[in-house]
């Protein structure tokens, strides 16, 4: 079955101040997303990977240009209309969990269904079912307290997928986690988009998280640079994703 292009954005440009006072971020972005990509875009400090990231997602619009998702054009929609789309087609996972304290774990990863007036029976399943993909399980009547920082990633990851998105946004999530932790996480990911269950787009300035994806764009100046494509094997991989960022020089955070 040929891939169905998820995302495609024409000259994205974002400009942020007012007339002689302005700073352009993104200065003419083209780029697709295809089903099951999974995608790391990594940049200097200020390169504008965050503001790609935000205007993809719905959060921002650009300046000028266009974002499709499948096919609409998201930059000249309704804000109830954009609502709709983020809650149907758009997973989330930050740095930060958020995560809500006054509900266990697997209330959580339901709520997203629970929302949208799916029944219970049905949110128990996918709910278990993702947690137990997460190594999770034995977690599910927890609350965000009892669990450490590491399952509580994986739980925000778990919420991100409950409603079966279009494309999962990731914007640094293994940025405060220790190595272990991370690893966890990436490997969750990486196996949901291998088994073609996810359409991954990842900002992160870190090497070794971005090995875990199939392709990596460095973006310099409002600009994409370069792409890595993965070969076969993920420590080559990572080792041509340093090596890039040492030609590239700038703080990569």
């Amino acid at each position: 079955m040929d891939k169905k292009k998820v995302i495609e954005m024409k000259n994205l440009v974002k400009t942020y101040g007012t007339k002689g006072f302005c700073t352009t971020v993104l200065k003419g972005i083209d780029l697709e997303i295809w089903e099951n990509d999974f995608i790391a875009v990594m940049g200097p400090s200020g390169s504008g990977k965050t503001t790609l990231l935000n205007i993809l997602s719905t959060i921002d619009k650009p300046t000028q240009g266009t974002v499709l998702l499948d096919g609409r054009d998201i930059t000249r929609v309704s804000n109830q209309e954009l609502s709709q789309i983020r809650r149907d087609n758009i997973g989330f996972i930050f740095q930060d969990y958020n995560l809500l304290d006054t509900m266990t774990l697997q209330d959580n990863v339901a709520l997203p269904l629970s929302l949208n007036g799916v029944s219970s029976k049905i949110c128990v399943e996918k709910t278990q079912e993702l947690l137990t993909v997460f190594g999770l399980k034995e977690h599910a009547k927890k609350y965000p307290y009892q669990l450490s920082g590491g399952q509580k990633q994986r739980g925000a990851a778990c919420r991100a997928f409950i409603t079966s998105p279009r494309v999962i946004f990731a914007d640094e999530p293994t940025g405060a986690l220790d190595s272990r932790s991370s690893k966890e996480l990436l490997e969750c990911l990486k196996g949901l988009n291998d088994n073609g269950r996810a359409t991954i787009l990842m900002v992160t300035h870190d090497a070794f998280s971005a090995s875990y994806a199939k392709d990596v764009y460095i973006l310099s100046d409002g600009q994409i640079q370069c792409r890595i494509s993965k070969g076969a094997d993920r420590k080559e991989f990572y080792d041509r994703i340093l090596d890039m960022q040492s030609s590239m020089g700038g703080d990569f955070s």
